[in-house]
C-alpha cells in the first residue's frame, strides 16, 4: 500500500509518524525546499483532547514536555488605552491546561522523529488525476510525476487534493497583519515586559492588536481587522496600520512601530460550515484541507487529532484502507462541524462593536451550580 500524503504541516508529519510507529510507510510531499525553507509562524497551544492526544499516539508526550513552555498559557487582555481587563496567569511548570509551543519547534520534533526519506521536500504538487486501475497519478511543479494507492491531502487552504472531492469554496472571513520584533529583550525591554511570557490582546472595536512571546525570545504581532473590499496592499504600510490604531495608547501602537519589516497581511479564509463530500476508494482529506477555521485556536490541533485518527484506522484495517477512511470521515465530519461553528462565533465576537465586553465573558471561568435539593 503506497500512501502519498500531499502537505507537511503538522497535520501531515503527525499522521506520517503515527503510520510509521504501526509499520506503515507513506511518503510526505512537501512544496517547501527544506525544513528552515521559511518560518513558521507563532505559537500555538496544544488541547489535551486534541493535539496532545496525536502527540500521544505520535509517542512525543516527554518530547513534547521537554520543549513546550507552560508559561507561555499566560494571557493578557487590554483596552485601547492600555488598561488590564483580564489577566491570567497559569500555575507554574503545569502542564494540565494548554501549554504552548512554537510551531516551529513543533514541526521540528515530529521531523526529527520520522526516518530521513519520509519527507520528499520541494515537491509541489499540481494534480492528482485517478488511474484506471485503482490509484491516483500524482504531478509535481517542475514535471516530476509518481503513483500512489492511497493519497491524503494534507495541504491546507488551497488544497488540490480537496477538488477531487468537493467544490466547497472558501469566504474571506478577516485580514490578519502580522510583524516580527526580534531579540525583543534586549531591543525592546518595554514592550518585552509588556507582552511578557505569553499573549497579550489589545481589543477595540472590530479590531484586535495581539502579540505573543517566542521562545526565541521574539515577538511575533498581529494585527486582526474585519473584513473588507481595500487593497491587501494597503495593510503592507506601518503607516496606514498606525492610522488604523489612531487614539490608541502609544505604548500599544509602538508594537507596529518596532517590527523589523514591513508588515505582511493575509486574508483569513474559511471553509463552510458542514462540508462533507461522499466517500470514494483510496483518497481523503486531513486538517484545513478538510475543515478551514477562521484562526482561533482549533486549526492545528484539530489537524493533527485527524491524522492520530486516520492513522489508527489505517492501522486497525491495513487490507481495507477504503472502509477505514470511511470510517474515519464520518468520525471527523461528525467531530468538526460543531467545533467549526464555535471558531466561527469567535471569529465574529472578537471583531464586533462589543468585543472586549464579549471576551471577557468568554474568558471568565463560570461559577460552579449548586446540585439540585434532594
Amino acid at each position: 500500500m503506497r500512501i502519498a500524503i500531499a502537505g507537511g504541516g503538522l497535520g501531515g508529519l503527525t499522521l506520517a509518524r503515527v503510520l510509521h510507529r504501526h509499520g506503515i510507510d507513506a511518503v510526505v510531499y512537501e512544496r517547501e525546499a527544506s525544513r528552515s525553507a521559511r518560518s513558521q509562524g507563532g505559537m500555538l497551544d496544544l488541547h489535551p483532547e486534541s493535539g496532545q492526544q496525536a502527540l500521544a499516539e505520535a509517542g512525543l508526550t516527554d518530547r513534547f514536555r521537554s520543549a513546550a513552555r507552560p508559561e507561555g498559557e499566560e494571557h493578557r487582555i487590554l483596552d485601547p488605552a492600555g488598561r488590564t481587563l483580564l489577566h491570567h496567569k497559569p500555575q507554574p511548570g503545569s502542564f494540565s491546561g494548554r501549554p504552548e509551543i512554537d510551531r516551529s519547534v513543533l514541526r521540528g520534533l515530529l521531523l526529527d522523529a520520522l526516518p530521513g526519506d519520509a519527507v520528499a521536500w520541494q515537491h509541489r504538487l499540481v494534480a492528482a488525476t485517478p488511474s484506471p486501475g485503482g490509484g491516483f497519478g500524482l504531478t509535481f511543479d517542475g514535471g516530476h510525476k509518481t503513483d500512489c494507492d492511497v493519497l491524503i491531502g494534507a495541504d491546507g487552504a488551497r488544497s488540490v487534493v480537496r477538488s477531487l472531492l468537493t467544490d466547497a469554496s472558501l469566504s474571506y472571513v478577516a485580514t490578519l497583519v502580522e510583524l516580527n520584533i526580534s531579540d525583543a529583550d534586549r531591543r525592546h525591554p518595554d514592550l518585552a515586559e509588556l507582552v511578557g511570557p505569553g499573549n497579550l490582546w489589545c481589543v477595540g472595536v472590530n479590531q484586535i492588536l495581539a502579540a505573543q512571546r517566542l521562545g526565541d525570545g521574539s515577538i511575533r504581532v498581529g494585527i486582526s481587522l474585519r473584513e473588507e473590499d481595500r487593497d491587501i496592499d494597503t495593510y503592507r504600510s506601518k503607516r496606514a496600520l498606525l492610522d488604523m490604531f489612531e487614539g490608541w495608547d502609544s505604548s500599544l501602537t509602538a508594537l507596529i512601530e518596532a517590527g523589523d519589516s514591513a508588515p505582511a497581511p493575509r486574508r483569513i479564509e474559511a471553509m463552510p460550515i458542514g462540508t462533507r463530500w461522499a466517500n470514494q476508494p483510496g483518497i481523503t482529506l486531513i486538517g484545513d484541507a478538510a475543515h478551514l477555521m477562521p484562526p482561533v485556536g482549533e486549526g492545528a490541533n484539530q489537524a493533527m487529532l485527524d491524522a492520530a485518527e486516520l492513522a489508527g484506522e489505517l492501522a486497525a484495517n491495513p487490507a481495507d484502507p477504503d472502509s477505514a477512511i470511511r470510517t474515519y470521515e464520518e468520525a471527523m465530519f461528525a467531530r468538526t462541524q460543531p467545533i467549526a461553528e464555535m471558531s466561527a462565533r469567535v471569529q465574529a465576537m472578537m471583531l464586533s462593536p462589543t468585543a472586549a465586553d464579549d471576551i471577557i465573558r468568554f474568558f471568565t471561568p463560570r461559577p460552579t451550580e449548586p446540585a439540585p435539593a434532594d
